[in-house]
């Protein structure tokens, strides 16, 4: 998957007419922490802002659900 910038990623949630606070409870995060990650006001190192980057495709990497496993080739790949 190709990476996209934030900007990128605005664009194709408006050319889908998908709100950003929709796309946002859709995924069941909160809005505000999406225009965070949007705004460059979050590193997403870690936690709900890394899995947002990665599901809005900004950001390579791996959702892990179980920190537990995380180093057990089990995770999400995105």
């Amino acid at each position: 998957m190709e990476l996209r910038t934030a900007d990128q990623a605005r664009a194709a949630l408006k050319a889908k007419g998908v709100s950003i606070t929709q796309w946002a409870i859709a995924n069941r995060f909160s809005p505000n922490l999406v225009f965070e990650v949007l705004g460059g006001r979050k590193k997403c190192v870690r936690g709900q802002a890394h899995e947002i980057a990665i599901k809005l495709g900004i950001k390579a990497g791996e959702i892990c659900s179980n920190p537990a496993t995380a180093l057990e080739p089990i995770c999400f790949v995105a």
